[in-house]
């Protein structure tokens, strides 16, 4: 038995994982969603909003290229708690740079710091929650750990997006963007400090019996398995069309509510943005993905994935039709961002399930799963990134039409690949265990 897990016998998981995967979540959001709705209430144009979010999301993309590496650390405690102070002193950091003349760059660049070791944290997170519990915890404990990943959205998208509004109208943005991450600093500070008491293990290392060449040749020995799997260059384009449509409608429709009705938005508040966001929407996304995985789980992966390609359109038709009517009353919205989260949340299922059952399989099964996700980030990021360039040429309303004819390749490739049939989906229910991954 590791060390970690010898530790963890005596200490209950409710004690640690809750405040583990709270951080996991919290590190993130602040980096991908909070960060574009600040700066867009800063008056940073769409496509410098998306272009440069979308760079920073390639932390997540390609964290599988260093995660083995991590295993020269045997503490993974150690690396938890170090990204997490890491991660604090960031969020302080950005408070500092929002008050400086070229401020812009500055967030960026804390920013970047931010992503790299949220990403890490990542990797070490959960190679704890492996270490440190048996299969049989793992899998009692999974919901908790899908759980307490989402609250930290409720947290950012509906408690602090809500308190910005408020500090916004009374200090000016920029004051209250910092007074934000001062306030983050210091909770993620706090959190650091109890799961340096409450994780399991020892926050010293120990040595090392591999080496950094030994990880190197199996790390080219797993890329080069990956790439050799039949069908393979089909199915990553498959992946990478399944996201084209999204992260670009992920990206720009947030944007659109806050931006002018003179311009083409609804021009709803940062507060009203982020109560529609942290509350329906949040509660929305977490019950379509529920049901898409019970609805695939039932139906079998092969004959739910037309129905799940065409739930991940609802966002972009949502989105369509409220920049055509440009509703007022926020019940009328709110209904909406239900609508669109619900859709989201069902048929992003799809994508999960199909790296776990039909890429993912093999020698190296946990190693090509991070490859697959991390494949499906890269596509993620490849359409933030232009998202912007594309709105701002198009305008919203062609753009979200746009948005809609994305979808049609990965519907019609989906008749190309291979998509595992009902004896493989009846394991699907392990992939519950993915639900912090599938928001990201």
């Amino acid at each position: 038995m590791s060390q970690e897990s010898s530790a963890a016998a005596g200490r209950s998981p409710i004690r640690w994982i809750p405040s583990l995967y709270f951080v996991q979540g919290m590190q993130f959001f602040v980096v991908m969603l909070i960060a574009g709705l600040m700066f867009k209430n800063m008056g940073v144009a769409n496509d410098q909003i998306a272009r440069w979010t979308g760079l920073l999301g390639l932390a997540w993309a390609i964290k599988p290229l260093w995660s083995p590496f991590l295993e020269l650390a045997r503490s993974k405690k150690l690396i938890v708690v170090a990204m997490q102070f890491t991660g604090a002193a960031g969020l302080g950091l950005m408070a500092l740079a929002l008050q400086l003349p070229m401020w812009f760059a500055a967030s960026i660049g804390v920013l970047f710091v931010l992503a790299y070791a949220s990403a890490t944290h990542d990797i070490a997170c959960d190679g704890l929650y492996m270490a440190a519990l048996d299969s049989k915890s793992q899998a009692a404990y999974a919901g908790w750990q899908g759980a307490f990943f989402n609250a930290s959205k409720f947290l950012t998208l509906g408690g602090l997006l809500v308190l910005a509004g408020h500090l916004e109208t009374r200090y000016g943005v920029f004051n209250a963007w910092s007074i934000i991450f001062v306030l983050l600093a210091i909770l993620l500070a706090l959190l650091a400090a109890y799961n340096a008491y409450a994780l399991p293990g020892t926050l010293n290392t120990e040595t090392a019996d591999i080496s950094a060449a030994g990880v190197a040749r199996t790390l080219r020995e797993v890329i080069g398995d990956f790439l050799r799997k039949p069908g393979i260059w089909l199915a990553i384009l498959f992946i990478v069309l399944f996201r084209f449509a999204e992260g670009q409608v992920q990206t720009i429709g947030p944007l659109f509510l806050i931006e002018a009705r003179d311009k083409g938005g609804l021009g709803l508040s940062t507060e009203q943005v982020g109560g529609v966001y942290g509350t329906v929407g949040t509660a929305a996304f977490l019950v379509g993905s529920i049901l898409g995985g019970y609805f695939t789980s039932w139906l079998s992966l092969k004959r739910a994935m037309p129905v799940l390609i065409l739930m991940m359109a609802v966002p972009n038709v949502t989105f369509y039709y409220l920049s055509v009517s440009l509703p007022q009353d926020m019940l009328h919205i709110s209904a909406a961002v239900a609508v669109e989260m619900f859709g989201y949340g069902f048929g992003f299922v799809g994508m999960i399930l199909y790296i776990m059952q039909a890429v993912a399989p093999g020698k190296f099964q946990t190693a090509h799963y991070a490859l697959g996700s991390g494949v499906m980030q890269l596509g993620f990021i490849f359409s933030k990134t232009i998202s912007g360039d594309i709105q701002v040429a198009m305008g919203y309303q062609s753009f979200f039409l746009w948005t809609i004819a994305c979808g049609v390749p990965a519907l019609v490739l989906m008749f190309f690949v291979k998509i595992p049939g009902a004896q493989t989906a009846e394991a699907a229910p392990a992939a519950g265990d993915a639900a912090p991954a599938a928001s990201r």
